[in-house]
């Protein structure tokens, strides 16, 4: 059994992209409820987010030999250890750090490292669960929960200062993302993004400004090209730090996106929120953005049978995206 008065518990959320460890985040304020200091451990790229997640109060990296990560974590002396990205090295450092209570995934070969096993959710049919609440499962195996389900993300002063460079004063403007680091950038089309972006322009005269990870330039200034670097359209690809990207999301009328880390990042920092989940195979109930203003644009474009983001013939939904359900969505957020 855990004492009541237990003060350290441990978020351990290594593995995904960056939205995934944002989500995870809503676990460490459910941790609260028991412990007064959480930490999180996380991979070296999420270090940054987490950083600023004031739900978290310090965070550690994941990297190097998994004994001396289990040392620190030892010498630190936590009571708990919730482990929302299982895998078999996760297990054995939360193991070899002797955290009293470990709980992590069921089903698995290295399950047993664990003292609380939970099931998945998703693994019993489960698709309607937004991935929040399926990861409060692992607190409340532990007796932890918390009722506010938005994840938390406050940019730094530098951040600001960062984000204001790319600026013009005053400026009104919108953040398109529309890239996927799942599916693959060789036959992503271009060409209904152009569309979307020069309807965004002149529907809410504002600048556009096309957001993405470095990998990502290639796609985003080849949308700028497509729209014959119409005025008030530019690609901002590679340009900011998760930090900087928070910041600038924060002064935006609105993102409007594809589903990716980027977009959970601009809900938590309160921008309406606009996440196009255009794959059948999508599962927008698990993945929406969680904010004080989002919506939701579902599948509309018949797929070919067993398409799915990680292998397509054309992404044809790309290339005919609902444009009128997408602006109809962003006019009820900022209307």
């Amino acid at each position: 059994m855990m004492a009541m008065g237990a003060e350290r518990a441990l978020l351990y959320c290594a593995g995904g992209g960056i939205g995934d460890s944002l989500v995870a985040s809503v676990v460490a304020r459910a941790l609260r409820r028991k412990f007064a200091t959480v930490d999180a451990l996380t991979l070296p790229s999420h270090r940054e987010l987490l950083d600023r997640v004031p739900d978290v109060d310090g965070v550690l990296v994941d990297e190097g030999e998994e004994g001396a990560v289990a040392a620190e974590l030892a010498r630190r002396g936590y009571e708990a250890c919730v482990v929302t990205w299982a895998t078999s090295r996760t297990a054995r450092v939360a193991q070899r750090a002797a955290i009293p209570v470990r709980v992590g995934q069921a089903r698995r070969f290295y399950s047993f490292r664990f003292t609380n096993r939970v099931v998945v959710r998703s693994e019993r049919g489960d698709v309607t669960s937004h991935w929040s609440d399926v990861l409060l499962d692992f607190a409340r195996a532990i007796g932890c929960d918390t009722e506010e389900r938005r994840y938390r993300f406050v940019p730094t002063a530098q951040d600001e200062r960062d984000a204001a460079e790319l600026l013009a004063d005053s400026e009104r403007f919108i953040i398109l993302n529309p890239c996927n680091a799942i599916a693959s950038r060789r036959n992503w089309p271009l060409a209904g993004w152009a569309e979307l972006a020069r309807e965004l322009r002149d529907r809410y005269d504002a600048r556009v400004l096309v957001s993405g990870s470095p990998a990502d330039a290639r796609s985003t200034e080849g949308i700028v090209r497509l729209v014959d670097g119409r005025e008030g359209i530019a690609s901002i690809a590679g340009r900011t730090s998760v930090g900087a990207f928070g910041a600038l999301a924060r002064r935006a009328l609105a993102f409007v996106g594809i589903t990716t880390g980027s977009m959970h990042l601009a809900a938590a920092v309160g921008c309406p929120t606009v996440g196009i989940f255009p794959f059948q195979s999508d599962f927008p109930e698990r993945w929406a953005p969680l904010g004080r203003r989002t919506a939701v644009v579902r599948a509309s474009f018949p797929c070919h049978p067993g398409d799915t983001k990680e292998r397509c013939r054309n992404y044809a939904c790309i290339a005919n995206l609902d444009r009128t359900k997408i602006l109809a969505a962003l006019d009820s957020l900022i209307s």
